[in-house]
């Protein structure tokens, strides 16, 4: 089970600190071969996090994480797949009625509520995914950090974690989903199988933008600016700031994939 306590103590010092991190409208981004200035990034831990980068790119990357996520793709059957990733996606349900509600999307959280009950019932637990045959929209998963983000809550500080990805601080306040059934029933062992099983589906999913990220002149520039850009879309934040076209059509890749 999680911890409740501490996860509401982590929420309001997370709340605090990425409430703060408003402030700054843009973050000036250096390293020894271009000066770039990007909006809405807040990258304070640039050279550690490139470190990092270094570390998930060239080495966990290429001879960990991309085998085997190919190998679950590969070789796993497709019902099988579909039945696991139908059943994971089930869980996230009753936190995206709670987020959407709190961001004022009533009629998707009516969606998320419906497909909930009725794949948990006629999709026997999730594994099938009846909602959708039955014409009821598929949206993508809503977190507490979307909804606190929607309301103005900065991103925070950005992170690059080996063996995990990008983050941002805005992020811990996720633990909030936690509270909620089921996902308060699943314990932390059952909660990594879940983030290993899905983050292997959406690794193979990245495959074909492989080479539009080798080919950019900063990839680590490329990844998390595209990752704050996806994280202000959840958050459906409406930014005017100016992309680069390399970025935007990276961006447009991203967005597109089924997460």
């Amino acid at each position: 089970m999680y911890n409740k306590g501490k996860s509401i103590l982590l929420l309001l010092f997370a709340v605090g600190l990425a409430g703060c991190s408003t402030a700054p409208d843009k973050a000036v981004t250096e390293d020894n071969e271009t000066n770039q200035t990007t909006a809405g990034v807040y990258d304070p831990l640039e050279s550690f996090n490139r470190a990092m980068w270094d570390i998930n790119y060239d080495y966990l990357d290429p001879y960990l994480v991309r085998p085997v996520s190919l190998a679950y793709v590969g070789y796993t059957p497709v019902p099988i797949r579909s039945g696991i990733a139908n059943f994971l996606a089930n869980l996230d349900e009753p936190a995206s009625v709670v987020n959407n509600l709190i961001m004022g999307n009533g009629g998707k959280a009516v969606d998320h509520f419906n497909r909930f009950w009725i794949n948990s019932t006629f999709g026997v637990l999730g594994v099938f995914d009846i909602a959708t045959a039955a014409g009821i929209t598929k949206y993508d998963n809503k977190a507490f950090s979307d909804a606190v983000g929607h309301y103005g809550v900065g991103n925070g500080p950005y992170f690059m974690i080996p063996g995990y990805g990008p983050y941002t601080l805005r992020e811990v306040t996720d633990t909030v989903d936690g509270l909620y059934p089921v996902l308060s029933y699943v314990n932390f062992w059952a909660g990594l199988g879940k983030w290993a099983l899905e983050g292997m589906e959406k690794r193979a999913l990245l495959v074909p933008q492989e080479a539009q990220l080798e080919a950019s002149p900063d990839p680590y520039v490329l990844t998390r600016d595209v990752y704050i850009q996806r994280q202000d879309f959840k958050a459906e934040i409406n930014n005017t700031d100016d992309v680069d076209e390399d970025e935007e059509a990276y961006l447009d890749e991203y967005l597109e994939e089924d997460f």
